[in-house]
């Protein structure tokens, strides 16, 4: 009775209760697609609130009803984006709730948990797993592709994949609530991180452009961007990672960038250095590589400073993309201290 008396007083239904009302009165054949387009942790949410209905009164449906075509037809032309749809979720869901959700989505693409994590860097999720139970990570490896698992696998730890794999071959079906607290957690601690790092701040875009830039065109419009947003420009060229930040490079990552570049690109750029960073390159090659391009440097004429400046993009370059595919490591604060 008291379930009845509930779902009598319309203004009580909270958002998951209205949503699960429509699927019902819909009936089993359109209901069907609905849920077909729906995540797994849509269909629970929503199912959990079919569940709980119990009886509905005719008049809070038809007023339900009344209301749903109302706001679509009232609406004209519908625009669907990030803002609207967090706007929309928090009329109906917890803060923290509609957080989880958007970071999701914010996130890698994929309809489950699984297709998502499938869609995550193998180093991005290596760096997060090696931190969890050799067991956890048995299973989450053995949700993912066999070979996007492979990939992750090359980039634990050495004992502890041999450990991981150790555990896939005993593993036995695992049991629905330790998988839905695996996902829980992987939802919640590691996706919503995955989605405040995709978030990227619009100055670093435009640094990454300034970056590609010729010097005088980077110079000239940073110098306008700088009469007119002084703390932008700063914060630009704060982000900006240019030649001379190689010098931050710790030894291995130099002398794996110096295996990779071009070493006539590499001499045109060191035409336009500094002598500290000439001598930084140097002091990561051998004695003879060294004695070799110091004196390729001698006797090198004039160079064009556009060429100087093409060649140092083209190393930048090669270290980015190093550093993306986990070869070499890039700090993001120029002011930090590798430890050894």
């Amino acid at each position: 009775m008291s379930n009845l008396v509930k779902k009598e007083n319309y203004k009580n239904l909270s958002g998951p209760e209205k949503a699960a009302i429509l699927m019902l009165a819909l009936g089993e054949e359109h209901a069907v697609k609905l849920f077909e387009i729906m995540d797994e942790e849509e269909i629970r949410e929503l199912s959990q609130a079919m569940s709980a209905l119990g009886t509905v009164d005719a008049g809070v449906i038809e007023r339900l009803f009344v209301e749903f075509t109302d706001q679509v037809s009232a609406t004209g032309s519908v625009v669907g984006s990030m803002e609207s749809t967090e706007r929309l979720l928090t009329k109906v869901l917890g803060d923290d709730r509609v957080s989880v959700i958007m970071d999701e989505i914010r996130g890698p693409a994929g309809r489950t948990m699984w297709d998502k994590l499938g869609n995550v860097n193998e180093t991005v999720l290596a760096n997060y797993l090696k931190n969890e139970y050799p067991q956890t990570v048995a299973v989450v490896l053995s949700k993912i592709r066999p070979e996007h698992a492979a990939a992750v696998l090359q980039n634990l730890p050495e004992g502890m994949s041999l450990e991981v794999i150790n555990r896939m071959l005993r593993m036995e079906a695992v049991q629905r609530d330790i998988l839905d607290d695996i996902e829980k957690t992987l939802r919640v601690e590691f996706m919503s991180n995955v989605a405040r790092t995709a978030r990227r701040d619009p100055h670093e875009l435009v640094a990454e452009i300034f970056n590609s830039f010729d010097r005088p065109t980077e110079q000239k419009m940073l110098g306008e961007l700088e009469e007119r947003n002084k703390e932008s420009a700063e914060r630009i060229r704060s982000l900006m990672f240019t030649f001379d930040d190689l010098a931050q490079l710790d030894p291995a990552s130099c002398q794996t960038l110096l295996r990779k570049v071009d070493k006539t690109k590499l001499v045109v750029a060191l035409k336009g250095a500094s002598e500290e960073l000439r001598d930084f390159f140097f002091s990561n090659m051998s004695e003879r590589g060294g004695k070799l391009l110091r004196e390729e440097l001698s006797e090198m004429g004039p160079v064009k400073l556009r060429d100087v400046d093409d060649a140092q993009t083209l190393i930048v370059n090669s270290a980015k993309e190093l550093a993306a595919s986990g070869e070499i490591m890039l700090s993001d604060d120029k002011d930090d201290e590798l430890i050894y």
